[in-house]
């Protein structure tokens, strides 16, 4: 077996309060029962073609929205956006809020576009809006959900993207391809966000 030659290859058991080793951000649109938008964000989730899981707290106004009209859109948000994204993080769309939300310091707050201060422009194929200053933004529907083992409070949903919508100044010179030089996502990296360098700011629930 080899052996470790430097200090750099020694590792310590740990146990961290939340494991986010770095994961893009999404805004996630859906709508309530009277017809209004939600907007929730949220850092768990992989795609693989044009299929999608995420993973979603059960008691959130999103699952349930989910649950009753099987519609998303999926907008991803760069690094600008992060303080918008915060601006949401301690707000819920239902009223009164779970008691997880309560503990942290969470909210109601029914109009979620406007307490980030971003802007709801119609989706083509499904009923929730997307966010305008989202650099992309992936209408979406439900085909599956099954519960984790070990996470009781929590669900993967699994969602077939419609339709992508990107921003021309993300696309390559035929706008028919997505330029990955030119496209940086929100990251999300233990509770604090970051683009493709520096750290950018921190979670208000960091220290929870």
């Amino acid at each position: 077996m080899p052996q470790a030659t430097t200090a750099a290859r020694i590792h310590i058991a740990v146990q961290p309060k939340i494991i986010y080793p770095g994961t893009p951000v999404a805004l996630l649109s859906t709508c309530n029962p009277d017809g209004s938008a939600n907007l929730a964000p949220m850092s768990s989730f992989w795609i693989l073609g044009w299929s999608m899981v995420l993973g979603l707290g059960r008691s959130g106004q999103t699952s349930a929205n989910l649950v009753r009209t099987g519609e998303c859109v999926i907008n991803l948000p760069g690094p600008d956006l992060w303080q918008a994204v915060e601006r949401l993080a301690p707000l819920t769309g239902r009223n009164p809020p779970p008691p997880h939300v309560e503990a942290y310091g969470g909210r109601f707050r029914r109009d979620k576009f406007r307490a980030a201060g971003l802007t709801p422009t119609l989706s083509e194929s499904v009923a929730p809006p997307r966010v305008a200053e989202c650099d992309l933004q992936l209408e979406a529907r439900v085909v599956a959900q099954s519960s984790l083992a070990h996470e009781a409070d929590c669900a993967a949903v699994e969602v077939r993207i419609l339709r992508v919508h990107a921003s021309p100044a993300i696309l390559v010179a035929d706008r028919r391809h997505i330029d990955p030089t030119r496209w940086h996502p929100l990251l999300y990296k233990f509770r604090r966000y970051h683009g493709l360098g520096p750290e950018l700011g921190r979670s208000f629930r960091e220290g929870r």
